[in-house]
């Protein structure tokens, strides 16, 4: 987990996003690139239907607000005693850079992530000022890489005791190849299977033994569901056992489905009070 990539916008969970990211890089020895995320034409909203005026965004005062991102994003890392990235620069410690020249939209920031071991992003949320869902799913379904996502409030710690909401699936496999650093940190490592979430495939007790067979020390278990949700079980049982960071693969089911009747994902991404790391 040796670089990390930070898209910067201004939402309610920013000072978190820059927190996790701060966090992960000293756990890590790692660098941090920050850009400032601007919405793409195609990303506004281009008619009022109530009444037929076209709105258009004024595309200057959204290159000042990417400027203005930039001065937070070096405030934070530079209050963080990060080292600025460059030619000279300790490669064994974290350090920071920024990109002051990166194309709008979403596409560039899905684009951009395949460089990077995991993109830092804001739990969505639908409030005015949260951070947009359309952007954490541009990185889960189009860069091939992992996403961290950071909770509402600036966590302490992340990666010392970790959770894998396991349920058998591809995506969840996926998912923990990838959380393969932080597993290798961690102090504690729980594979929790809830048994009605499960797909055909290994049991929890089962992925447990295999990470410890790679070295690893985790315990797995599955718990009956009962008249709790899958996503409630997840989270209950991980605030329960002071998890600083919960591992899940994304949308076993479709997207519609959860949509429409819920799920894991769903829940999740709606109410984690921890750091979820998550791949499609």
């Amino acid at each position: 987990m040796k670089t990390l990539l930070v898209p910067v916008a201004r939402h309610t969970l920013l000072d978190s996003v820059l927190d996790t990211a701060i966090l992960t890089a000293r756990r890590f020895e790692a660098g941090i690139e920050g850009f400032g995320l601007r919405p793409a034409l195609a990303e506004y909203v281009p008619v009022d239907m109530v009444g037929g005026m076209t709105w258009v965004r004024d595309e200057e005062t959204d290159l000042v607000e990417a400027r203005d991102c930039g001065a937070l994003f070096t405030a934070a890392m530079e209050r963080a005693g990060l080292a600025r990235d460059s030619a000279d620069t300790n490669r064994n410690g974290p350090r920071w850079r920024w990109r002051p020249d990166a194309p709008p939209g979403d596409g560039f920031l899905a684009q951009h992530a395949r460089l990077f071991c995991a993109t830092v992003v804001g739990r969505p949320g639908s409030g005015e000022g949260a951070p947009r869902m359309t952007t954490l799913e541009a990185v889960l379904f189009e860069s091939g890489r992992p996403l961290v996502i950071a909770p509402p409030t600036s966590p302490a710690s992340i990666g010392e005791t970790v959770v894998i909401a396991w349920n058998g699936s591809t995506e969840t496999a996926r998912a923990v190849a990838f959380a393969a650093p932080f597993l290798r940190a961690a102090s504690r490592i729980e594979v929790l299977g809830v048994d009605a979430g499960m797909v055909p495939g290994p049991s929890a007790e089962e992925m447990a033994a295999a990470l410890n067979r790679e070295g690893l020390s985790a315990q797995g278990r599955t718990i009956a569901a009962g008249r709790r949700t899958v996503g409630e079980i997840f989270l209950t049982e991980a605030e329960a056992i002071g998890c600083d960071l919960l591992i899940k693969g994304a949308y076993t089911q479709s997207r519609l489905r959860q949509m429409i009747f819920g799920g894991a994902t769903s829940h999740i991404l709606a109410h984690a009070a921890m750091p979820v790391l998550m791949a499609h």
